[in-house]
């Protein structure tokens, strides 16, 4: 189909009609999608099914990766970039009179993840397919994702997110290998043959149906597998329940990602997501592994499981209960087992966001899960008693359960043989500080895995024109291999070289730009500093400081007409979670602040705000590329990793930001010259938080630019939404500033300067641009991956 042109086209057309049912002359851009997607997985069906035959008949080992999100974005393009039939199809479908770019609109973005935890995980499996190692990812299958964002007078309102109203196209749903899960119920145990049974009667059951995707590696053979789970009514339904009810429960449980945990019903439909991807999964792994071992006493010498996050931790449990319960093994040979199959990536420093569940939920939802979660945590504290005999402070803060709650991340730390950290900086304070009692009783698991991003998707993919004049200077191997980047720094002077990246980015710009002016009538300056913030919207991240400082410039405009600083148009992107009403407010404060200055005849010539709504991996695809400077602003020890900025940095936007995550690998990776480093540093955040002496309102006092817009929010100023802003006044007076926006105030504003200045002298400007570049190709995924794999999976390329 894809061997050459004329053939593709021959054979797109004849499928089209044969699919479709309508005429070629009559068809849609959806039938047009929808046949070339399909073409696709047919094309990679043979290498899929020899890929997972290969491997498991020649007792290679392979690894399962399961997160409870996976932010794949469109397929499409980057499936044909993988396979390299990129400009075959394109050049073919325009002599058909199709552009490919319309084609790539008509794909919605797949509806399975959120931030950074869920794109992290699609470039891995990316990774992992591009390397040639057996891994896959097993996930949900969301029917709505997390939600449609509109903005209506400023305000976010959530509507569901329809990715899968025309099907998709790249899933083959597979109901005869549906596995059955059961909740609630009571568990049983009988003694047979001297031993304890246990049984687990009058649960709830339902059905997980698995829908695979192909993982296409790029340049390679290799076609990994995206399993993804959706619920279904079983065949025997709870008699005692209304069916139509029951329908409704089970549904929902892959219905929507992360529903709102604010009630106890929406945290035990979230704790049964966790478990019914668990269950599923590990049933799924071991029937595949049983077709070619007689048992599993070997288990983890052929399978390595991932965990991303805690949310599917209670693989543990899970992986245990089938030890011993099915496959009857002793406790100690089970955990043996356990321990040596499951790895965990943490992926938080915030205390406060760490999971934890009432056992009051936990144990009638799962109670055979729960006993054996027990048995974990008795049998824990008993070793550390011996470790630590007295020190019941030290047990109880370690307790896997403890004070009416488990502990999802003291499970993860203490049934896994691994625990990683995603930054150099995050994994030193998870050591240090989070998990200090965990790191000394188990140092030889923690290790530091800091993160990446797919190469492929955001720069060859996602910035053609850039990937065509890296390989006319330096050559492709860098595609392979993407730390030869690195010899680009060598052209860090050259003036030709400088001008090809300048006149990229300036048509990304203008690309970005006419988008902005198509979907919302706003026309911005294409010679402006394009200023981007383009993430999930918490307070830890400091989109407010970002705010309260276009504030401040407006403020010194209208005060002082000789003051015109360099034009600058500030674009944000980012979904508040629907009960994260400060998220909501700060999203607010963003419109109400463009109301006035976007429209104000002082400012609108030299400053412009723009919030670009329903942020997702293929409007960041857009935006990444066009970026001059990169906002990584989160409070100093508050952000494990950021991938974001990794992103921004391969496509030659400069970064300001703290020294947080993987900003501070970056930085020592460009130097303090090519990136634009301010405010507190972790150690000083975490003296505050540990011994006080911040005072918020010193700031306020002594600062006559900060008491001007703190004051702005409550004062009237923004006539359109008087009572709207009070919520976050209080956050940075009344309750002391948590996240240190006013402290690192100043500095922001001074590194904002240093960075106007910056780029008015092009030169410079251009030369940090491309050492950004060169040095950008450490944070490959492939990096990353590989490092998984040698010191962790122990998984070796197929």
């Amino acid at each position: 189909m894809f061997h050459d042109k004329e053939q593709f086209k021959k054979s797109f057309s004849r499928r089209l009609e044969q699919t479709s049912g309508v005429s070629f002359a009559n068809s849609t851009l959806q039938h047009q999608y929808q046949t070339l997607g399909m073409m696709v997985r047919e094309y990679v069906s043979s290498n899929w099914i020899v890929s997972n035959e290969d491997t498991r008949k020649g007792d290679h080992k392979e690894v399962y990766y399961l997160s409870i999100e996976f932010l794949l974005g469109r397929l499409l393009v980057s499936s044909l970039v993988n396979l390299g039939v990129k400009d075959l199809v394109e050049d073919g479908l325009k002599e058909l009179g199709i552009e490919l770019g319309n084609l790539e609109e008509a794909e919605a973005d797949a509806g399975l993840g959120n931030g950074g935890l869920g794109r992290l995980a699609a470039c891995f499996l990316d990774s992992m397919a591009s390397l040639t190692l057996p891994g896959h990812g097993h996930g949900i299958r969301y029917k709505h994702g997390l939600f449609e964002q509109k903005i209506i007078d400023g305000y976010q309102v959530e509507l569901p997110e329809q990715w899968l109203r025309n099907g998709n196209v790249w899933e083959v749903r597979k109901p005869d290998l549906a596995i059955e899960i059961p909740f609630w119920g009571d568990v049983q145990w009988i003694e047979k043959n001297g031993k304890l049974t246990y049984v687990h009667e009058h649960a709830e059951t339902v059905l997980a149906v698995p829908y695979d995707m192909p993982v296409i590696g790029y340049d390679t053979d290799r076609v990994n597998t995206l399993r993804l789970w959706g619920a279904e009514p079983a065949k025997n339904f709870p008699s005692h329940k209304d069916f139509m009810q029951y329908k409704r429960d089970t549904e929902q449980i892959s219905e929507f990602l992360y529903p709102n945990d604010m009630s106890n019903d929406g945290k035990i439909l979230r704790l049964k997501q966790q478990y019914f991807l668990v269950r599923a999964s590990l049933q799924s792994i071991i029937r595949e592994y049983k077709q070619h071992h007689s048992d599993l006493f070997s288990f983890h010498e052929h399978i390595a499981i991932h965990i991303n996050d805690t949310h599917p931790a209670l693989a543990i449990p899970e992986l245990m209960r089938i030890l011993i319960d099915e496959e009857k093994m002793k406790w100690e040979q089970a955990w043996t087992i356990v321990t040596n199959t499951i790895s965990y990536t943490n992926h938080t420093i915030l205390s406060e966001a760490l999971e934890k569940w009432s056992i009051d939920l936990f144990k009638p939802l799962l109670p055979r899960i729960f006993m054996i979660i027990e048995e974990i945590n008795k049998r824990f504290c008993k070793e550390l008693w011996q470790e630590y005999p007295g020190d019941w402070d030290r047990i109880a803060h370690m307790a896997i359960i403890a004070h009416g709650f488990v502990k999802m991340a003291h499970l993860s730390i203490v049934g896994s043989h691994s625990v990683n950290g995603v930054a150099k900086l995050h994994t030193e304070i998870l050591k240090m500080r989070e998990m200090k009692n965990f790191h000394e009783y188990y140092p030889e698991k923690f290790n530091n895995k800091t993160n990446g991003i797919t190469h492929r998707r955001w720069l060859l993919q996602s910035n053609p024109e850039l990937t065509a004049s890296i390989n006319n200077t330096i050559g492709t191997a860098w595609i392979a291999e993407p730390e030869r980047l690195r010899e680009l720094a060598a052209f860090s002077d050259d003036s030709s070289f400088k001008l090809e990246i300048e006149n990229m980015k300036q048509l990304k710009k203008k690309e970005l730009a006419k988008l902005i002016f198509e979907r919302d009538g706003l026309v911005v300056d294409e010679h402006s500093i394009f200023d981007v913030q383009i993430k999930r919207l918490h307070a830890y991240k400091r989109q407010l400081m970002n705010v309260l400082h276009i504030m401040h410039l407006y403020n010194r405009m209208k005060e002082d007409s000789s003051f015109k600083p360099h034009p600058r148009t500030f674009i944000f992107g980012a979904k508040a979670a629907p009960g994260y009403e400060y998220a909501k407010k700060v999203i607010k404060l963003v419109h109400s602040v463009a109301n006035i200055v976007n429209n104000d005849p002082v400012s609108k010539d030299y400053l412009k705000v723009v919030f670009l709504e329903n942020y997702r991996v293929s409007l960041a695809e857009k935006i990444i590329p066009a970026t001059n400077v990169s906002e990584q602003i989160s409070t100093a020890s508050k952000e494990a990793s950021g991938t974001g900025n990794m992103k921004f940095m391969m496509n030659g936007a400069i970064t300001i930001g703290t020294m947080d995550g993987a900003n501070v690998e970056m930085r020592d990776l460009v130097g303090h010259e090519n990136i634009s480093i301010f405010g507190l540093e972790a150690e000083e955040v975490m003296h505050y938080e540990r011994y006080g002496g911040y005072h918020s309102h010193d700031y306020y006092h002594n600062d006559r630019r900060i008491k001007q817009v703190v004051d702005q929010l409550t004062s009237g100023f923004f006539r359109d939404s008087y009572y709207d802003f009070e919520a976050i006044s209080d956050s940075l007076l009344m309750e002391n500033d948590q996240y240190f926006v006013l402290k690192d105030f100043s500095s922001y504003v001074d590194a904002q300067e240093q960075v106007a200045a910056a780029y008015k002298d092009r030169e410079r400007w251009l030369k940090m641009s491309i050492l950004n570049i060169a040095h950008s190709g450490f944070f490959s995924s492939d990096r990353t991956v590989n490092e998984y794999a040698k010191e962790i999976w122990n998984v070796k390329a197929k």
